[in-house]
């Protein structure tokens, strides 16, 4: 009996067995028809795309031209020595550092900024700004504008380069027409930071990945957008390993567009040259002052059309060569643009520089001055100094000219006679030295021609200037008292010299003060006061066109690779000079006669001054410590042009002749044939006058004829 109950027992738990069996087959046969009819599209589109891999094919970048089509930033191509990390992975530690060490050798890198340069940026052990931003999955470029001999060993040699990629890539190239320069108007371009690229996929902007390169600086930052164009993506197959099988498709990249300037690249080279040449020539000069050579330490130079305030052209010194940029500026490299031992060349000093602008500031107090009190017919004296409580201010150059007006003040430079206009507004409005909100007709003046704030100009990095009016100097006072007291209350030091020991005592106890000294300074473009050579010539065109400050430009235009204009940049209005046009009028005449008998006039001997007719002032801003700055600042009713050399001496002798070159060339001027003027910009963009792209990435430049006593 109980030999019967096991084995019905037996057979019941087989049942059960196969009964579980059988559902088990049954749920996998479900499962597995569901997953290849049900839903075999899906995970097999899921399949392949786990099996493929997008690789960024980076844009030609657009062109930049000045305003006849010549290119002044084109474009390249270039070796560049990448690394497959994929297949990097797949190696031993030893074989791994041995290919480093071998590309290290091939391309004259060290070892260690190679293995730098493979770390992804956010990764343990990367570095800012040599770290790798671009995809996991794309080769990680090492080592950028080789030579073509290091491109072709690692072609030829691939058992000894395993995952090492030589290709040519797209950089930028500089044309130089004329042999011009403009470093410092067309920027530089540099990797897209790690922040950069978080921002830009956060924003979905498409036109940015992890191996772009972004404007830095000028019109390649300013117009980065237009400039940059749309990566392209070639999509390839690859195994289970990573390796790469072929390629599946590809997604073509879209060039940037062309950025058309107002630059007349022939008139750039002569700014450039004349600029150049005159801070040699006073190199070689000696200062009559101190007996020794002046230093020039830099300069600069600005050509605007005064109508509209498109910039002709703008050149400063020092400057550096733009290529430097190209495939990665070296450590040394960048020290140097930031050295002051080497003149800090990476500083434009046309648009950053801030200098004292000396007498070229008199016409704008003279048309402050005008409207609050004085007339044409007002005569100061002329003297040959003027003393302002215990010091005696003098004139610079001029000599005592007894009682004059206003026109021959400008004509031949006198200081006393604006000393004593602004000793008068400060007697009459301000001489409580603590009242910061004291009426200045002549700092009023000074601020509705632009200066103290920035013009505007689309060449990023502009410095505002600096108006030191009383605020200014009750500012100025607050945030630097405890530094001065702090000298003033210590006993005087060998290291410190008697004019900074006294220099603190007296700021440290009435620093605040704005006496009638700062206000006899200002008058005469000196003291505190400062401007950039691009808000002075700014200034000039408003005296030009009769009382409209534009806001300068350099770019003109923005055209597509086709030839299609896809957006004008027409000038634009920054404010109006509100002085009556009698009054400009009679500056006018008067700074005319500044180039036919004043302190320009040397200058200008057979210069078609009745063809062509040139007002010009001329100024020599005395600096503590150092020679003076020259200027000269010109006009027509075309263009203005404006030259400085920082401690060059005075400043028709310092740049006079290069104005002059400058003048003649605007004008195309030889002998006493005199060209008419002509707009340096046409009034539209034409297709045909733009570079064409060839198949290789080059391009073919358009056949264009020749372009057209002081303080």
């Amino acid at each position: 009996m109980g030999g019967v109950d096991g084995s019905r027992r037996s057979r019941l738990r087989l049942v059960v067995v196969q009964a579980l069996v059988f559902s088990l087959f049954a749920t996998l046969f479900v499962r597995l028809y569901y997953l290849q009819v049900v839903g075999g599209d899906d995970y097999q589109a899921m399949a392949a795309d786990q099996s493929v891999r997008d690789i960024v094919v980076q844009p030609q970048r657009g062109l930049i031209v000045d305003n006849q089509g010549r290119p002044l930033v084109a474009n390249r191509t270039s070796w560049i020595i990448s690394m497959d990390r994929n297949l990097m992975g797949k190696m031993t530690d030893r074989q791994r550092t041995e290919l480093v060490r071998r590309v290290s050798v091939v391309v004259g890198e060290d070892a260690e900024t190679i293995e730098q340069r493979l770390v992804t940026c956010g990764h343990e052990g990367s570095i800012r700004g040599t770290c790798w931003n671009g995809s996991p999955y794309q080769p990680v470029p090492v080592a950028t504008d080789v030579s073509k001999d290091v491109a072709l060993r690692v072609l030829e040699q691939p058992e000894d380069y395993p995952g090492v990629l030589a290709e040519q890539q797209s950089v930028r190239a500089y044309p130089q027409p004329y042999g011009i320069n403009l470093a410092h108007v067309l920027g530089y371009l540099s990797p897209i930071t790690e922040e950069e690229y978080d921002a830009a996929a956060q924003a979905d902007d498409q036109s940015l990945n992890g191996g772009s390169a972004v404007g830095r600086a000028g019109v390649e930052k300013q117009y980065d957008e237009w400039l940059r164009g749309l990566p392209g993506y070639r999509r390839v197959a690859v195994d289970s390993m990573g390796r790469v099988l072929g390629d599946d498709s590809v997604v073509e990249s879209t060039p940037g567009d062309t950025l058309v300037t107002s630059i007349d690249a022939k008139v750039q080279s002569v700014v450039e040259k004349q600029l150049a040449e005159r801070i040699r020539t006073q190199r070689a000069t000696l200062d009559p002052v101190t007996g020794r050579k002046y230093a020039a330490d830099s300069g600069a130079a600005v050509v605007l059309e005064a109508k509209t305030g498109r910039v002709v052209a703008m050149a400063s010194q020092p400057t550096y060569d733009p290529g430097v940029w190209v495939g990665g500026i070296s450590t040394g490299e960048l020290e140097r643009l930031y050295s002051e031992e080497a003149g800090t060349p990476l500083l434009s000093r046309a648009t950053q520089g801030q200098f004292a602008p000396g007498s070229t500031w008199k016409p704008f107090m003279t048309a402050g001055a005008l409207q609050n009190g004085y007339s044409p017919q007002t005569t100061l004296p002329c003297s040959s100094g003027f003393q302002v409580g215990n010091r005696v201010f003098k004139n610079y150059e001029s000599g005592a000219y007894g009682n004059i007006g206003f026109a021959k003040a400008l004509e031949v430079s006198c200081n006393t006679f604006f000393y004593r206009i602004g000793y008068d507004y400060w007697q009459k409005f301000g001489s409580d030295v603590a009242d910061v909100d004291a009426k200045d007709p002549l700092v009023e003046e000074a601020k509705t021609f632009g200066f103290g704030s920035r013009t505007g100009i689309d060449v990023p990095g502009e410095a505002p200037g600096r108006i030191a009016d009383r605020a200014w100097k009750r500012d100025y006072y607050e945030s630097m008292k405890d530094y001065y007291c702090g000298i003033a209350d210590k006993p005087q030091t060998p290291e410190t010299s008697d004019f900074v020991y006294k220099f603190s005592r007296e700021f440290c106890i009435e620093g605040y003060a704005y006496r009638a000294g700062d206000a006899v300074n200002f008058a005469i473009g000196q003291g505190d006061t400062i401007v950039t050579p691009l808000q002075l010539a700014r200034a000039y065109a408003a005296l030009s066109n009769g009382g409209t400050l534009w806001q300068p430009t350099v770019a003109k235009a923005v055209v597509s690779p086709s030839g299609e204009v896809l957006r004008r940049i027409a000038p634009t209005k920054a404010g109006t000079v509100d002085v009556p046009r009698r009054y400009l009028d009679y500056i006018d005449a008067a700074l005319e006669n500044v180039s036919r008998v004043g302190t320009m006039a040397w200058k200008l001997g057979g210069f078609p001054i009745d063809d062509v007719t040139v007002r010009a002032k001329t100024g020599s801003a005395e600096v503590y410590g150092k020679q003076s700055t020259g200027w000269v600042a010109s006009y027509t009713e075309d263009y203005v042009v404006v030259m400085m050399i920082s401690q060059g001496g005075t400043g028709s002798g310092s740049t006079g002749d290069g104005i002059r070159k400058i003048w003649e060339t605007l004008y195309g001027i030889e002998g006493e044939k005199v060209r008419p003027a002509k707009a340096a910009i046409p009034g539209t963009v034409s297709p045909r006058t733009l570079p064409t792209f060839l198949e290789d990435g080059s391009i073919l430049p358009p056949a264009v004829p020749g372009a057209g006593g002081e303080k």
